[in-house]
């Protein structure tokens, strides 16, 4: 196989589970999911802009009586019906991603401080954005499903032939214009994420995704 692609099946929900390695996958879920809450307390509290999902959810928050995690479980369960045209197939990772995503914010925001100075600022902001990148190529190559949000990316790719890279950030510009027009926080640090996200997302997949013997034969799309 290319070491430059990155394998993406598109498993039934049974099949996920039958396609091996389960506990290593299980694991890696998990882990992405919580590297993933890290990741969005990262951003918002180095205060130079969200990441454009964030831009838009933290511009509905300011419209509802919720908390960030809150919003984006909803955002979540909405950003499924996506799906449907895309016939993108959901899975154990779906669902945890819905429902674990926006709790693993709100207590990362909770413990997490905010930074001091500039430098730590900017720190925050580069760690975040790798770190979610890391944390993407974790669940997404569990192959267990891919979050709400990364169904999307990959369902596109997938039916479009676009690299990863290229349908991501196309992805999170076109949520940062809805966001700003919410009154969501932008800044240098929004910028930073929405151009950085896709090419290390699509780096990390290399190497991070699960090879699974069983179905190598299986028709996969090569991001």
């Amino acid at each position: 196989m290319d070491p430059s692609s990155t394998p993406l099946h598109n498993f039934g929900p049974l099949d996920q589970l039958r396609a091996g390695r389960l506990p290593e996958r299980l694991l890696r879920l998990l882990l992405g999911l919580w590297v993933y809450g890290l990741a969005v307390a990262l951003l918002i509290q180095g205060t130079l802009g969200a990441a454009p999902w964030d831009v838009f959810h933290l511009g509905l928050a300011l419209h509802l009586p919720l908390s960030l995690g809150t919003v984006m479980v909803i955002v979540s369960i909405v950003v499924l019906l996506a799906w449907i045209p895309l016939r993108q197939m959901p899975g154990l990772g779906t669902l945890a991603n819905t429902l674990l995503v926006g709790p693993f914010a709100d207590l990362n925001l909770a413990w997490l401080p905010l930074p001091g100075t500039m430098p730590m600022r900017v720190a925050y902001v580069l760690t975040g954005t790798i770190a979610c990148a890391l944390a993407t190529a974790l669940y997404v190559g569990a192959h267990l499903g891919p979050g709400p949000r990364d169904g999307v990316m990959t369902g596109l790719s997938r039916r479009s032939g676009w690299s990863i890279r290229r349908v991501r950030t196309g992805i999170e510009l076109g949520v940062l214009g809805a966001g700003i027009s919410l009154g969501g926080t932008v800044g240098a640090g929004t910028l930073v994420f929405a151009l950085g996200v896709g090419p290390l997302t699509q780096l990390f997949l290399r190497h991070l995704a699960v090879r699974l013997p069983a179905v190598a034969n299986d028709t996969a799309r090569q991001a």
